[in-house]
């Protein structure tokens, strides 16, 4: 199960359906889940979305749930369902990287408005994974040497120093040059510092 969905984790199941009624009214995918560890039975490392947890159910807890996620390092943003008295734990799940919380009583379509900028988050957070893949693919095509040569572009310094840092030919420099901006499918040193400076932060 691919496509992007809302995972609601609640144990009352009136708030169940009342929120799958509101989803899908709003166009939003969602999927019900009864308990913390019928979700976790389930879960798979691909999933796409978001999860909508309250923190306090029967047998785990949204926190429990919330803390076992992160050990087996899902990505997807995390939206608690807090009670007032909840709000300081809500907090601290945020420091551990949550995405964010709602306070009940609270509005149907507020809910579903952080849904889908959680939703849009991890769409944005999987294409960048995508292209530090692409990136990094094509970094796999450089030999050693296209290695050494890209490093010393990056610093700014021109095919004749290069030459006389690795001791080869201003030809090789740009034969190197070359061959550097098409595997990594770029047109300047300019456009290759961009896309490696992505990369690496």
């Amino acid at each position: 199960m691919n496509d992007a969905c809302a995972h609601i984790i609640d144990d009352d199941e009136a708030i169940r359906d009342a929120l799958q009624w509101q989803f899908r009214t709003r166009g939003v995918a969602c999927r019900m889940w009864s308990g913390a560890e019928a979700f976790l039975e389930a879960w798979q490392p691909d999933w796409r979305g978001c999860i909508v947890l309250d923190i306090r159910m029967e047998g785990m807890s949204g926190l429990e749930c919330f803390d076992e996620l992160l050990d087996r390092n899902c990505t997807l943003p995390v939206i608690f369902i807090t009670g007032h008295g909840d709000v300081p734990m809500a907090v601290g799940a945020l420091k551990k990287g949550a995405f964010d919380f709602i306070e009940k009583p609270f509005n149907d379509n507020d809910l579903i408005e952080h849904v889908q900028r959680a939703m849009a988050q991890d769409e944005a957070s999987q294409r960048a994974a995508a292209d530090r893949d692409t990136v990094e693919a094509r970094l796999a095509t450089l030999t050693a040497r296209e290695r050494e040569v890209m490093e010393l572009i990056l610093e700014g310094k021109f095919n004749k120093v290069i030459a006389d840092e690795l001791s080869i030919s201003m030809r090789t420099v740009e034969a190197h040059r070359s061959r550097i901006f098409d595997k990594m499918m770029v047109r300047s040193a300019v456009e290759l510092a961009q896309m490696l400076t992505a990369l690496r932060t």
